[in-house]
């Protein structure tokens, strides 16, 4: 009776209980990835403009932009528009500008050139032939080909060059939605995968009762075999702690929350990645728990298995937004 007296409030869960499901909720298309390319080029008052903006991941919005000289006054809303698109990444922007044909102009290095005729002149006194003129001009560096300074721009080019940063962050947005439907498809597989397992441990679970009972009958009647045996109401104390320990219900109960508020992150339409990860955090949390308690070789593997699933699903939320 000691055995059944501790075990007495340890009892099977009801049919009622909460199982996950393994099926997927409809997942937003905005879910996206931190990683992509974006590029637009045109051109405009002869000057012909490429935007490329590069983004990897980032535990926040890191924006590294280089412009050419004289553009400057783009640094402020380059910034505002990406902070206004994007939450999360580590994004690289370049742009790079190029003057018209006709804006550049053939210029001699007087300098270099001085020495090349010296050094000719005093080849032609050692009996050397005196070098041609188009030879000496081809020396590297005699005859540069020179772009007239731009100097600082105006609305209109501001105007256009920012329409055209639009559409290489269009681009991008485009990219890493793309990127970020592959990842939402492989995260709500792995959720999906999760349940099944926490679902397959509450199984396992709802045996462990009758595992403990057995192991714990054998373990009393030594105890009350034993010389002096201990006394029956200290024995049930140590029994029904035992039990208690051994309860996984209130971690699989959390687990099923916590799936939940995983599908509801992934079909939220917004950028859930730092959530995600926190969850990630909390799913480890309580598949340790469940290993730790238990006290059952089955649900123990079950256990280390569902660890190994939510290592993969933090691997992926990594990638998100």
């Amino acid at each position: 009776m000691v055995v059944e007296d501790a075990l007495a409030g340890y009892k099977k869960p009801p049919s009622s209980a909460k199982v996950s499901s393994v099926s997927s909720p409809n997942l937003s298309p905005r879910l996206n990835s931190m990683t992509g390319f974006g590029r637009a080029e045109g051109d405009i008052d002869g000057l012909r403009w490429v935007w490329e903006i590069r983004s990897v991941n980032g535990k926040g919005l890191d924006v590294r932009l280089r412009l050419p000289t004289g553009f400057d006054r783009l640094d402020g809303p380059v910034r505002a528009h990406m902070k206004a698109r994007f939450a999360r990444g580590n994004a690289t922007i370049n742009l790079q500008v190029d003057r018209a044909a006709s804006d550049q102009r053939l210029e001699i290095n007087q300098g270099l050139l001085d020495q090349v005729l010296q050094l000719a002149k005093t080849l032609e006194q050692a009996g050397a032939e005196r070098p041609r003129l188009d030879a000496l001009l081809a020396v590297r560096g005699v005859v540069e080909t020179v772009d007239d300074q731009l100097g600082d721009i105006d609305d209109t080019i501001e105007d256009a060059l920012m329409a055209g940063f639009d559409g290489a962050v269009d681009a991008l947005a485009t990219a890493r939605a793309e990127e970020g439907a592959r990842v939402a498809a492989l995260l709500s597989g792995q959720v999906s995968d999760i349940a099944a397992k926490v679902a397959e441990a509450r199984a396992s679970a709802a045996t462990q009762p009758a595992a403990l009972r057995e192991r714990l009958e054998k373990q009393v009647a030594e105890v009350l075999a034993a010389s002096p045996p201990l006394p029956e109401d200290r024995l049930v104390q140590e029994v029904a702690l035992l039990a208690v320990k051994a309860d996984v219900r209130e971690e699989l109960d959390r687990l099923d929350a916590h799936i939940e508020q995983a599908h509801d992150l992934l079909a939220a339409g917004e950028p859930v990645g730092r959530r995600l990860d926190f969850l990630c955090q909390e799913f480890n949390r309580e598949a340790n728990t469940l290993c730790s308690k238990s006290t059952d070789v089955g649900l123990t593997r079950i256990g280390l298995a569902l660890k190994a699933s939510v290592d993969q699903l933090r691997e992926q939320v990594q990638n998100v937004e």
